[in-house]
């Protein structure tokens, strides 16, 4: 059973340029409520990213775009579904909510991103891009943590 839905990641801090991607996190009780209706996501334009979640621990990716149809390089969402109350499902919310009240962090988030966008326009996979936000990630995960008094 789902028992939240949060937009996430950069399209959801206000004062921040984003690319045109919406990351969305799903909360549920089991992963097999999700995996039940793969069909129907993949007929939505939805396709579960199984090799991508060797990556990602404990979470399923669904991404939507026509990279991943294959008639393009568009990628246009990506729905994050992790278990309730889970880390994973903290760390999202703390993220997005800590970026929103502390300015500074954000624009430290946007500038990073923006260098990176610059330095690998094209990342088919997103490793180096993802590899560059990671410190950044962690270190404010863990400020926002103790802002928040929430998980970690």
């Amino acid at each position: 059973m789902i028992k939240d839905i949060q937009h996430v990641g950069s399209t959801s801090v206000f004062s921040i340029k984003a690319k045109p991607i919406i990351d969305i996190a799903v909360a549920v009780d089991d992963f097999d409520d999700i995996l039940a209706f793969e069909k129907e996501l993949k007929d939505n334009g939805f396709y579960y990213r199984s090799h991508a979640q060797a990556s990602i621990r404990n979470q399923i990716l669904l991404a939507c775009g026509s990279a991943y149809d294959g008639t393009g390089n568009l990628q246009t969402h990506f729905i994050h579904v992790v278990l309730a109350n889970s880390e994973d499902w903290l760390d999202y919310i703390n993220f997005r909510d800590y970026l929103n009240c502390t300015p500074s962090a954000a624009k430290e988030y946007e500038d990073i991103k923006v260098a990176l966008a610059l330095d690998a326009p094209i990342d088919s996979g997103r490793e180096k891009y993802l590899k560059g936000k990671y410190d950044f990630i962690d270190r404010t995960l863990k400020e926002a943590a103790r802002f928040y008094g929430r998980g970690n």
